[in-house]
């Protein structure tokens, strides 16, 4: 419908500093969620948990349930939900995507406002409007509201491993193809670009690009670039501003890959291949970001198996065949496997 625009429930409250896991019960109290169900990531240490609870308790907030999320499903959310005791007042998710996905959907059926509480920042999913979960055995990414309240603890997730990090970096650098690849299909295929979407998601990629530390500066950049990005999705009602080719290549690596890796990594790395078949400027700006970040150590502390990624670049079209990109124009394996042999930059991220 020409000229109309849904509204988007973004979320209220936001706090991206160091401690705010101590203050959870002070931001809890200040919307008088007084009953609250915590949501928590398995193996999250134990000291992070008793803060959060220590902050909700000395604010008067009772934690009415707790649960070690384990299987990230639509059943496992759906059985969250079916416990929720109804007067529940608001759903807190603690940890790493599994557990913020499951309090995310669990809040969802039972129309309570979520808190997302990442404690570190892989990836953009805990301020997205979808729950990434398995329905039948199989990987969905489900409709879902954004969170009520974001609240990033950027000592906590200073303290995560590096490795996390470099995962959020390569997330991010995503944006920048993805958004090539929208206007791209613009051109090809007609589909509309929302332009403040694709604006809001280029300008916070640039934001985070301009100063790229490992500190809590560079977490507050970061955890401000992957939340503005969820927004940025709900704004237009798609993944356009943060998914394009270089997100179906790790999403065929998922599935074929021996030993996949982390979201981000795999992510990030296409991304560079990506921008290199896209043309333009978009590559000199992504290798620079991960000079700077140190993306590559981690890529090469690991190297990614040579022939599964040129069997994920076959594959990659055939994941979305409704998503025009840069891999829909011509068969890019070739260019690619001339890029892994030649390109100084991928020296050592690939074997085999």
């Amino acid at each position: 419908m020409t000229g109309w625009r849904a509204e988007v429930g973004i979320p209220s409250f936001v706090r991206i500093k160091p401690g705010a896991i101590d203050r959870l019960g002070i931001y809890a109290a200040r919307h008088s969620h007084r009953r609250v169900a915590l949501v928590v990531s398995e193996g999250l240490p134990g000291g992070i948990v008793d803060r959060a609870e220590a902050g909700l308790g000395g604010e008067g907030a009772e934690r009415v349930d707790r649960i070690e999320a384990g299987e990230a499903s639509f059943e496992a959310a759906s059985a969250i939900f079916s416990a929720l005791p109804t007067d529940c007042q608001a759903v807190i998710g603690l940890g790493g995507g599994k557990a913020l996905d499951l309090a995310k959907y669990a809040a969802f059926l039972a129309g309570r406002p979520m808190y997302a509480v990442p404690t570190s920042l892989s990836n953009d999913g805990f301020c997205s409007p979808q729950s990434s979960l398995t329905l039948g055995g199989a990987r969905r990414s489900l409709p879902a509201h954004l969170p009520f309240a974001v609240v990033v603890d950027t000592a906590v997730c200073l303290g995560a491993p590096r490795l996390l990090w470099w995962s959020g970096v390569g997330d991010l650098s995503a944006k920048v193809t993805a958004v090539r690849d929208w206007k791209l299909s613009y051109h090809a295929t007609g589909e509309p670009v929302d332009d403040f979407a694709a604006l809001l998601s280029d300008a916070t990629v640039s934001q985070f690009f301009g100063g790229p530390s490992h500190d809590e500066e560079g977490m507050r950049l970061l955890a401000t670039a992957l939340l503005l990005n969820g927004i940025a999705m709900a704004v237009c009602g798609s993944s356009r501003p943060a998914s394009g080719a270089e997100h179906l290549i790790s999403h065929a690596l998922d599935a074929i890959a021996r030993r996949p890796r982390l979201h981000g990594l795999q992510v990030g790395v296409a991304t560079y291949l990506v921008s290199r078949l896209q043309g333009g400027g978009g590559t000199a700006r992504i290798a620079e970001a991960f000079d700077r970040t140190g993306f590559w150590e981690g890529v090469r502390a690991d190297p990614f198996p040579k022939a599964e990624w040129l069997e994920a670049v076959r594959r990659a079209p055939a994941i979305n065949p409704g998503r025009y990109t840069v891999l829909s124009t011509r068969d890019c394996v070739p260019e690619v496997a001339a890029m892994i042999e030649g390109d100084g930059l991928l020296r050592g991220c690939f074997e085999g």
